[in-house]
């Protein structure tokens, strides 16, 4: 949805950062880090049930259930070290995110360059300028050093396999149209010549008003009808290099006519299916049956249909794309591999070849475990940059050509970084353990099983009294129903059950083995975390196609976590929650927290979540856009360059055709009649429509403490 905006060290780099000589690649042997994680094996164990769970933790990391006093005796200490293992910040942060001494995340917005920002502190004071969360950060200074690295890395590949051609990114609008976003992305690209990518008329209109730089390209991408094509063309005569990419059978003759129309000779690319495929969610992207591109026997009909209308000169460009999110570097290797002959026999047939598109794909390492699992990928930005100029260096040497202009769409790798959205928990559903009274002798049988089944759970026998206590809630569920248990003595058998899981859980937590039929008891016993955001608003991948989004504590990271939990959102759908989260071994169903005070707000935030996800959030339940705020890093701190405020529920009811001054009216109306009536006092009355109109401006989250 629109928005409506108002002003107010590294464990495996791609790149160093700008010097005052230039840009310097550096490998990632040469780095250094304060706090390393063992390094992931390439590829992903086998997936099964049990790598999926949340598996109970030996005694050296968790606290030990005291038999005798019934308690849990006093944790030990935890480090900083330790929270950066568990939540795999050094994997998926380096070299924004990283602790720091007080357990804060802190913010590099910079990277290697220096200077960082406690983001926790950061929170609190847009807190005090009466922004509410959730809040979404946007850190300018991470967008331009992404722009950089990617562009350094381009460098470097063409310095290393002495590349005669040049590279020329452009950014697919799609993955975040929010026009601050897009102004400043296209202020940091103008030194590299970065270019803006459109896949729709509206993302032209865009990339054709915000893009002033000079040698850089428009790819007009998507469903193209004749006013989409004659506007790009038109945009030559402004001196804007807007390449036309044929995707469809039926754009050729709507490009050929727009040329006679206009008598404007354009700029024209050609789509290709390949087939080689991607992997993962859209590894369907590529192949015969891929949404968009042309078959090789398209292609050279195509050819011969330009060749005819004397405009094969004007097919410059070769397209393709595999999919987004690719995490294997070998199918990029193949795609490029094939990519590069279509472009060498593009120009044998006479084409004036001298583009090629590489598309999307480049991924990011949403767990940090550098393999080839979905949310993550087994190479870096140097690795891509290396097969992308190599495939076509050794394509065109061989053909005798001159090498083309590169140019890549690598969108989620520019914008996922910058973004970082920070929500407060609002409270939480516990499986609460209950101090078990000792027997009077009058219990029902059910009761006194149960006591018995509590009583002989020990370290050596844990499996026979989890079956049993199992049995006997069953059975005193069955009795209520029957009508020979109470209500008290049904909640007495649940609250012994719960007990009985309780102490098995905290034997677990000391052994080194747990038996299959207790590996579930983890889950069955976490919280329920409830947040004060709208899943499907905020993080809608993450609902839709179970993207994996890091998660984890701002703050209290030099505490234990000690608390396993689920996070609930605020809508009534029930698929409003989260319950996958990155692990070494790809996906856990339970977050590490720390238990909730009274007297303190919890922090989350939810990272790498900068593409795709604004613009593709619903309005379920009506909760609206979110705060959002625009950062650069200072000398002195930092400065807030925009505020976007959220929607307000007026702007909201607004969405769905209700006028806010009816709405108002109506419930005026409704007071008097009830004040005639009786039913309401006056004062009462006020209080009410007071409440009403409040709520009308306000922000369609709920006030944290």
């Amino acid at each position: 949805m629109v928005r409506r905006a108002t002003q107010k060290g590294t464990s495996n780099p791609e790149l160093d950062h700008k010097t005052a000589q230039g840009f310097v690649a550096i490998d990632s042997s040469e780095s250094k880090v304060n706090h390393s994680l063992p390094v992931a094996p390439q590829s992903l164990p086998v997936s099964s049930p049990a790598n999926n769970r949340m598996k109970p933790t030996k005694s050296k990391d968790f606290p030990v259930y005291d038999s005798q006093k019934g308690t849990i005796p006093e944790v030990s200490s935890w480090s900083i070290e330790q929270s950066e293992e568990l939540y795999r910040i050094s994997g998926w942060g380096d070299p924004y995110f990283s602790i720091n001494d007080v357990g804060h995340v802190t913010v590099s917005p910079k990277g290697l360059r220096g200077g960082s920002l406690d983001l926790f502190d950061v929170v609190n004071s847009l807190k005090g300028r009466n922004l509410e969360l959730p809040l979404l950060i946007r850190f300018s200074d991470i967008l331009e050093d992404r722009i950089e690295r990617l562009n350094a890395c381009f460098a470097k590949a063409i310095a290393r396999y002495s590349y005669a051609g040049k590279y020329r990114g452009v950014f697919p609008v799609k993955c975040n149209q929010q026009r601050h976003f897009v102004q400043k992305l296209v202020e940091f690209g103008k030194p590299h010549q970065f270019g803006l990518e459109a896949g729709s008329k509206p993302e032209l209109l865009i990339a054709l008003a915000s893009l002033n730089t000079s040698g850089s390209l428009i790819i007009c991408n998507g469903y193209k009808d004749r006013e989409y094509v004659e506007t790009a063309m038109l945009a030559q005569k402004l001196g804007q290099t807007a390449i036309v990419v044929m995707e469809q059978v039926e754009e050729v003759e709507q490009v050929i006519a727009a040329s006679k129309r206009l008598g404007i000779k354009p700029v024209i690319g050609l789509r290709a299916k390949l087939c080689a495929k991607g992997m993962g969610r859209w590894g369907t992207s590529a192949g015969d049956r891929a949404k968009f591109g042309l078959t090789i026997p398209e292609i050279l009909a195509a050819i011969e249909k330009l060749r005819k209308a004397d405009l094969l000169d004007s097919l410059q460009l070769l397209h393709f794309h595999i999919g987004s999110q690719i995490s294997s570097i070998s199918v990029l290797k193949d795609a490029f591999r094939e990519a590069g002959q279509i472009y060498v026999e593009l120009s044998r047939l006479g084409a004036n070849m001298k583009y090629l598109d590489v598309g999307g794909g480049l991924g990011v390492d949403y767990d940090g475990s550098k393999t080839t699992y979905a949310a993550s990928k087994n190479y870096n930005m140097q690795n891509y940059a290396n097969d992308v100029v190599a495939a076509m260096k050794d394509a065109c040497t061989q053909a005798k050509l001159e090498v083309p202009t590169l140019i890549s769409e690598s969108g989620r790798a520019i914008a996922s970084h910058q973004s970082v959205l920070v929500f407060d928990i609002l409270g939480s559903s516990d499986v609460v353990e209950d101090h078990v009274e000792p027997l009077t002798g009058d219990e029902h049988l059910i009761i006194r099983n149960l006591h018995e089944t509590y009583d002989s759970i020990s370290s050596e026998n844990l499996q026979e009294p989890f079956n049993d206590a199992e049995q006997f809630k069953d059975e005193a569920i069955s009795l209520f129903g029957f009508g020979y248990l109470s209500l008290p003595e049904r909640a007495q058998a649940e609250k012994l059950f719960w007990s009985c899981c309780h102490k098995i859980q905290d034997y677990l937590h000391q052994m080194d083995f747990v038996p299959e039929e207790l590996t579930d008891l983890e889950t069955v016993m976490a919280s329920i975390y409830y947040m004060n955001l709208s899943v499907f608003q905020s993080a809608p991948d993450s609902w839709a196609i179970d993207q994996l989004f890091p998660i984890m504590p701002i703050h209290r990271l030099n505490e234990e976590p000690v608390k396993r939990a689920t996070l609930a959102d605020l809508t009534c759908d029930s698929d409003g929650k989260i319950d996958r989260f990155i692990d070494i071994r790809g996906v856990k169903s339970l977050l590490e927290v720390h238990p909730l005070k009274s007297t303190e707000p919890y922090y989350l935030g939810m990272f790498l979540n900068g593409a795709y996800q604004e613009i593709m959030g619903n309005l379920h339940n009506l909760f609206g856009d979110t705060n959002t705020v625009h950062i650069q890093l200072t000398p002195k701190g930092y400065e807030i360059e925009h505020v976007v405020k959220g929607d307000t529920m007026k702007e909201v009811l607004g969405y769905v055709q209700y006028d806010s001054e009816d709405l108002l009216e109506s419930m005026r109306k409704r007071t008097e009649v009830a004040m005639e009536n009786g039913q309401i006092t006056l004062e009462e009355s006020q209080i009410l429509l007071q409440h009403y109109e409040r709520c009308l401006s306000g922000y369609t989250y709920l006030s944290s403490m």
